[in-house]
């Protein structure tokens, strides 16, 4: 049987750009592509793409299972929720009943997070944290995160891969980190977390440090992000069985860099546009975390969680499948005024 895909998020950032490099990525061949969508508009949307809007609503178990056994879709792109894994678990679960149904082997990629592989999440950062290591799935169980909010992210990631073992589902575990650059979809065009950055210097009228010394993070161009997604897929379509379940982890970056070094290139951007007092990086103290929190619209004591951190979350699986980014992790950089001015023009205010 040819496969039937879905993808979730088609609006977003992410998923909107990676629908928008659907059909220039010269993919095998399956059946069709599917895109969940909410409004006539977004129906239409996604149309261009070569997609079928499809609606239902993903809270609804018994939707869920009515829109992926009756279409007989055998993989889920899966790009709406990374902090909890109730609603995961009716795509696999509906997933399985086309395996049995049809024989196909059955998919599901679920979109995560680098802050679950990070020192928030008690993830190791005393080392490079490979997506290869072959007991990463032992490593995230084992983590307890310094901000309990993290624990239900760190528990879909877990629960994704266990219930696609006990359902016979190939699952993959998909990890964005500071991705950024202009969003090739019809939806948001803007990363959340240069969007968050720049909104909280914004408000506190200067860019500020969170972290003491200079932690690092991994980095990726939204175009990089966009084809590792295909790659993947591209992979499952030649029947290559690229690596899943507990050996399922894709980091998508091309490297890492210093958030003092990033801060540093946003300040100058912002202060060339009058928009912060000083183009340097200061350590925040209490009464600049209020300010951030408030422009993010969080507590003082997570503001450290949206902006800083230690990440060495270090891709390798991308690379084995033939992903080759295009933007070394020094762009990021290079690239910040026009990301100011990207965020700038599109952020609500």
């Amino acid at each position: 049987m040819s496969h039937r895909i879905l993808v979730t998020g088609a609006s977003g950032y992410l998923g909107g750009s990676l629908l928008a490099r659907w059909t220039s990525a010269n993919l095998p061949a399956y059946d069709r592509l599917y895109a969940l969508v909410r409004t006539d508009e977004q129906a239409d949307a996604v149309k261009k793409y070569s997609a079928e809007p499809i609606r239902f609503d993903v809270k609804d178990e018994a939707a869920v299972r009515a829109a992926i056994v009756d279409n007989k879709i055998t993989i889920v792109y899966f790009l709406i929720d990374a902090l909890w894994g109730k609603h995961q678990s009716y795509f696999i679960k509906a997933l399985a009943e086309v395996k049995k149904s049809t024989g196909s082997d059955v998919h599901f990629l679920h979109t995560s997070g680098a802050k679950i592989f990070s020192s928030h999440a008690g993830a190791p950062t005393d080392r490079p944290l490979y997506d290869t290591e072959e007991d990463l799935y032992d490593i995230q169980k084992a983590q307890k995160p310094v901000i309990p909010l993290l624990q239900s992210a760190i528990d879909a990631n877990n629960s994704v891969i266990e219930q696609g073992e006990a359902y016979g589902a190939r699952t993959y575990i998909f990890v964005p980190c500071i991705v950024y650059g202009k969003g090739e979809g019809f939806g948001n065009p803007i990363s959340i977390q240069t969007a968050a950055t720049i909104k909280a210097a914004i408000n506190a009228r200067r860019v500020y440090s969170v972290d003491d010394g200079r932690p690092e993070w991994p980095v990726c161009h939204v175009i990089d992000n966009s084809t590792l997604y295909l790659e993947m897929l591209r992979a499952i379509l030649d029947g290559k069985n690229p690596g899943s379940g507990k050996q399922g982890y894709y980091l998508a970056s091309s490297g890492s860099v210093a958030w003092l070094d990033f801060y540093e290139a946003i300040a100058a951007g912002l202060a060339k546009r009058g928009l912060v007092d000083e183009p340097t990086v200061e350590q925040a103290s209490e009464a600049a975390l209020e300010k951030m929190g408030a422009a993010l619209g969080c507590p003082k004591e997570l503001v450290a969680l949206n902006l800083g951190g230690n990440c060495t979350f270090t891709a390798k699986h991308g690379e084995q499948i033939g992903w080759k980014p295009q933007y070394p992790p020094k762009h990021i950089l290079e690239s910040a005024d026009e990301e100011v001015e990207l965020v700038l023009a599109n952020i609500k205010k």
